[in-house]
């Protein structure tokens, strides 16, 4: 197989390209928070807080000097780190939002179609788990009560 094959089929798997999408509409949802956060939030804050713009507050460790062109100025921006952290705030909140929905989504789901019921052993189960049982009782113990299967539908699609 040659590389190139082997990379277009790499690419057509659908985890790669819901993985794709998930990226680019979280870049998009990046730039509207910081537009939320930038106008929307922190400016109404700052008037309430006497017209402070937050995004300009910083520790000047070293002033600019006006005589060279080149800039010169050190300095520690807390206020643009707090407006980030607000940011990330928002976008740590809207995902939670959207797992707690999810999950809600799947519950309902799984009231629909009784997943909650006692999921029977496949045939190959059955028989392993019969052959165990015979095997510990030939040795004089007490058979295993048989694990929970996992329900159907929640593991990795290939």
């Amino acid at each position: 197989m040659s590389i190139v094959s082997e990379f277009r089929e790499f690419i057509a798997r659908g985890n790669v390209i819901d993985l794709a999408v998930g990226v680019i509409i979280g870049a998009a949802f990046n730039n509207i928070v910081k537009s939320l956060v930038d106008q929307v939030i922190m400016p109404p804050i700052g008037y309430l807080a006497g017209g402070i713009d937050f995004s300009r507050y910083q520790w000047v460790l070293r002033e600019d000097n006006p005589d060279t062109k080149a800039v010169e100025l050190v300095a520690i921006q807390y206020g643009a780190f707090l407006n980030t952290v607000i940011q990330f705030l928002i976008v740590a909140w809207a995902v939670f939002m959207l797992v707690k929905l999810i999950n809600f989504i799947r519950r309902e789901q799984d009231k629909e179609t009784g997943a909650d019921a006692k999921p029977t052993l496949s045939p190959t189960d059955a028989l392993l788990t019969e052959i165990r049982d015979l095997m510990r009782a030939q040795q004089g113990l007490e058979p295993v009560t048989p694990p929970k299967p996992k329900p159907p539908g929640r593991g990795r699609s290939k």
